[in-house]
């Protein structure tokens, strides 16, 4: 047998292999979004994966210092997470549930030290097991909530500001020009917290409050 030929192919399959690599390497993410909105339309909210500019945006509410955990909701690919964790929060400290067992199993390869329960948003008692009754300083949400009826929202929102000391945060982005949830008068507050241009689709991002006195 003539070695060129064998070499020339060894080459080449060395080539396309690397170039596989790279493909995955830079869109494997992308290619796993597409696969859950494709397989669980209702667990995705866009048609891309968040952007690093509404990431660091979301984290900005993230106090580092504050000894309380961070609990985030809908962390998909982890772009919010990412941020969340380069603020300087220790990842021990931070606490995410995702609907999505393949976007579960990819943060816990991803994210050492994270806790990432597979679970769903809309039981966080069932989801939190032993720490449903933890308080968490503030709650970062990626939840595709427009994708869910109005009054499942509100009893979310509510049921997170409990979880929360009065006051901090529960931040929230959507694609709509309205707050995905309303505000509830005597329950909590809402205001925009910024418009995001460079995210693709533009998002705004929202901040719920619970005011200080209400029980």
């Amino acid at each position: 047998m003539n070695a060129k030929p064998v070499a020339k192919a060894a080459g080449l399959n060395k080539r396309i292999g690397a170039l596989r690599g790279a493909f995955a390497a830079r869109f494997g993410d992308e290619m796993r979004f597409f696969r859950t909105l494709i397989d669980e339309p209702r667990a995705v909210g866009a048609l891309l994966p968040t952007g690093p500019a509404m990431a660091t945006k979301m984290a900005s509410v993230v106090r580092p210092e504050n000894p309380a955990s961070v609990l985030e909701l809908g962390p998909g690919t982890g772009v919010i997470t990412k941020a969340v964790l380069a603020r300087g929060l220790a990842p021990a400290k931070l606490v995410c549930i995702e609907f999505s067992p393949e976007f579960a199993g990819m943060m816990r390869a991803r994210y050492a030290g994270v806790k990432v329960i597979e679970g769903d948003a809309f039981d966080l008692d069932a989801a939190l097991g032993e720490r449903r009754g933890e308080t968490f300083d503030c709650v970062v949400s990626g939840l595709p909530l427009l994708n869910f009826p109005a009054a499942s929202r509100i009893r979310l929102i509510a049921d997170l500001l409990d979880r929360i000391p009065a006051g901090r945060p529960v931040i929230q982005f959507s694609y709509g020009p309205k707050p995905p949830v309303p505000a509830q008068p005597g329950r909590f507050t809402v205001a925009r917290h910024a418009v995001v241009l460079r995210n693709v689709p533009p998002a705004q991002i929202w901040i719920y409050r619970k005011p200080a006195g209400i029980a």
